[in-house]
């Protein structure tokens, strides 16, 4: 029956959902980078949340969990890790298999078969694999096992979710195929190694420089924001390239280094590492001295990275924190001052039963911390602004009024970093900006100006560009020091 004429013939109401902003970066991500086989050169990096997600893909002995392990001892713990592939030496060709369901993964849908068959390519020769009889295996580890006997020139193991096959060649002659069909019961597909499972093929991949593994990870993905490699063979050549490409990366991004080499402590040494990377200026690197252990600038990350620039008051120095993991170091005073003096940093003992990192600085002399909040800073600033024009439903015209929009947005970002510590009011020792002068107070910690629409180019008007928008803040810094005098009377 006939409800009547709609409603919407007279009143059209319709709804427009608003777009997702964008989404600012993680500035509390480390990526570890080592040269265990097992993440494939196709994937190269794997997120991780916890410890026990890198012992079960790395197990306890590898340097990757080594470092991993001191990453996540720190407290508060952070959460963000993670591990990147350097192809240090040739990687075979693999053939990784496609993901099996929980009900694929079932013995019984295994032990059924006493027929199973597939060939393979291995190396350019091709395998004629079975029949194989599965009905006494236990395990799928056991399958994977039988299976690789069978090849003779590959090996396949079981993963926990997917068959892997790899070439036991390195070289350019390493290859390896998707499987296919036989005779008897189709080994390819019960395996899932055939392409339209979800089964890739990973070409073998020859030996690549550090510098170029963390050029590809780079290139690969934002998500990091630290960066450390697990590997002690690295030669000084080899941290000063990768230095040298962290401080000219377009995306920020810090990179730490354990040296254990005591010339460290020779005053009047410069080819110690943080002596040379100290001549280079580098802002985005540092150094941390550890007899006891190669990685332990990992737990030193581990610190750093549990700050969360959206809460209160919530920014540190490294300065007196500690390092769970790490004996720490027994120096005399003048070794002590010779590391300060190449703007290396150390987990120091003091003589009241107390350890504490010192001095929490970068390469350049710049505190670390400073360097990880003004990295957020940039990005905060950035991404809120992205996001008033993206989000913003009409336009925000080119005018005084839509200016001072953008700088209110701007400021908006920079009082975050007045709640979370980062600025603090005081007096601005920089040139004119504005109205501002030098020596005056900046009682908000933050100003901002831009000049008036009527002062902009034609030219610049053309191209849609606001004016410039230029910012003073002044750091709230951190207390390392102090001094006490005691005046007695008698």
């Amino acid at each position: 029956m006939s409800q009547g004429l709609p409603v919407s013939n007279i009143i059209n109401v319709s709804v427009n959902m608003a777009v997702r902003a964008a989404q600012a970066r993680n500035f509390g991500s480390l990526l570890i980078v080592g040269n265990s086989p097992v993440i494939d050169v196709h994937e190269r990096l794997r997120a991780y949340s916890d410890i026990s997600g890198v012992v079960a893909d790395f197990g306890l002995n590898s340097p990757e969990y080594q470092a991993a392990n001191l990453y996540y001892q720190q407290s508060p713990r952070p959460v963000d890790l993670l591990i990147g592939r350097w192809v240090k030496t040739d990687a075979s060709a693999v053939l990784r298999g496609g993901v099996l369901t929980p009900a694929q993964q079932q013995l019984s849908r295994f032990t059924a078969v006493k027929d199973a068959s597939m060939k393979i390519t291995i190396d350019g020769t091709v395998k004629t694999v079975g029949p194989l009889d599965f009905s006494a295996d236990s395990s799928l580890n056991g399958i994977a096992a039988k299976v690789a006997t069978a090849i003779g020139t590959a090996t396949v193991v079981w993963d926990g979710s997917r068959f892997i096959v790899s070439s036991k060649t390195t070289g350019t002659t390493s290859a390896v195929t998707y499987g296919s069909v036989n005779t008897g019961t189709d080994l390819s597909l019960l395996m899932g190694l055939v392409q339209n499972v979800g089964a890739l093929v990973v070409p073998r991949k020859a030996a690549e420089k550090i510098d170029e593994c963390v050029a590809a990870l780079a290139n690969q993905s934002t998500a990091w924001y630290g960066l450390m490699i697990a590997d002690t063979s690295l030669s000084d050549a080899d941290i000063t390239k990768v230095a040298a490409l962290i401080e000219s990366d377009g995306v920020a991004r810090i990179y730490g280094h354990t040296t254990q080499n005591s010339n460290i402590f020779t005053a009047g040494s410069s080819t110690d590492i943080a002596s040379t990377l100290k001549a280079a200026n580098y802002s985005r690197t540092l150094v941390q001295y550890s007899s006891a252990n190669p990685y332990a600038v990992a737990s030193l990350f581990g610190r750093a990275f549990t700050v969360n620039f959206s809460g209160n008051n919530t920014t540190i120095t490294l300065k007196f924190k500690q390092q769970p993991g790490i004996t720490a170091e027994t120096l005399s005073q003048t070794d002590a001052n010779t590391v300060q003096g190449k703007n290396a940093n150390v987990f120091v003992n003091y003589n009241n039963d107390t350890a504490i990192i010192q001095e929490g600085v970068m390469c350049n002399g710049d505190f670390i911390d400073e360097r990880h909040g003004l990295d957020w800073l940039q990005n905060y600033v950035q991404n809120n602004l992205y996001n008033l024009l993206f989000t913003s439903t009409s336009k925000i015209p080119q005018t005084d009024g839509g200016v001072t929009r953008l700088l209110t947005n701007v400021e908006q970002s920079l009082a975050k970093g007045v709640d979370n510590g980062l600025i603090a009011p005081g007096v601005w020792n920089g040139g004119p900006l504005g109205i501002l002068q030098s020596g005056e107070t900046l009682t908000k910690g933050y100003y901002t100006y831009a000049s008036p629409i009527a002062e902009q180019s034609q030219a610049e008007r053309e191209k849609r560009r606001a004016p410039v928008i230029q910012c003073a803040i002044k750091l709230a810094g951190a207390v390392h020091y102090a001094d006490v005098i005691i005046n007695v009377n008698r």
